[in-house]
């Protein structure tokens, strides 16, 4: 099966990822950007074929999203559920962002006092990722204080808000490069822009209908989403004028509007 899905999609498109697609991931990654998010189950086997996994491989993973709740099934069509499905609008968010306006203080969560367990640590961990935020040192979380809680999944909140006392301050260090060091802004841009080339380049090769190009394009794309998610969103003050957020968002929602045609194509043609 490795060996399949190498021949289906470039090894250039895979290290975007810098992670195994799994057939759980192909079928999420696929229904989290359909709307709404479901599809047959003959399909859902079929695209994870485009990449190499096998129909009974498939259908396990579909089971296995059942029994998880990550999926409900009715009549032969899966339709996400579940904590998969909750991600939806703080995605949706990350591609059209409201932040509020910044007054220039910062957010600050200070883990409780306590023995907690390695696998409370992790959770916080992965809430502060996706609340933005950054550890200053173990147990302190922190951003600009310009994002509505909308911005996140309202589980990242729940875990935070069990874990944390929140504070706010002003730090006394330049902000922006107090905000430089703790976000690694410029790599994040750097990267952001290289998005933006595979996306556009995708856009063409989409329309050509062969399948391998729609598995290489799926792979940029859920690269280039996850980097969105990732945009620290940091205020006009800290990122400046030149910040390249805005224009991975505009790259991938074109390249979003071609993808859909082009699997709706290739579907119609199998």
């Amino acid at each position: 099966m490795t060996q399949e899905r190498k021949t289906l999609v470039r090894p250039a498109a895979a290290e975007l990822l810098g992670r195994p697609l799994s057939p759980r991931s192909l079928i999420g990654s696929l229904l989290l950007g359909m709307r709404p998010p479901r599809m047959s189950g003959a399909r859902l086997v079929e695209w994870c074929g485009l990449f190499g996994v096998a129909p009974g491989t498939a259908r396990v993973a579909l089971s296995r999203m059942l029994d998880r709740q990550e999926l409900v099934a009715s009549n032969g069509v899966y339709e996400l559920a579940g904590r998969i499905r909750r991600r939806l609008p703080a995605q949706d968010w990350s591609l059209a962002p409201e932040p509020a306006e910044w007054d220039g203080t910062w957010l600050l969560g200070v883990v409780e006092a306590g023995a907690r367990s390695p696998s409370e640590r992790a959770a916080l961990r992965d809430a502060g990722r996706q609340l933005r935020m950054v550890e200053v040192r173990e147990g302190v979380l922190t951003r600009p204080q310009n994002l509505p809680r909308a911005a996140a999944p309202g589980e990242a909140w729940t875990q935070a808000d069990a874990q944390c006392t929140w504070w706010t301050a002003r730090p006394d260090a330049e902000g922006a490069a107090f905000a430089a060091g703790l976000f690694e802004k410029d790599a994040w841009a750097e990267r952001a822009a290289m998005f933006v080339g595979h996306l556009d380049g995708s856009i063409a090769n989409v329309r050509t209908g062969a399948g391998p190009a729609i598995a290489d394009a799926f792979v940029v794309g859920a690269a280039a989403l996850a980097h969105v998610r990732a945009d620290p969103l940091l205020p006009a003050e800290l990122c400046g004028p030149d910040w390249p957020g805005d224009a991975l968002r505009v790259a991938y929602r074109n390249f979003q509007r071609a993808f859909s045609d082009a699997v709706r194509e290739w579907f119609r043609n199998r």
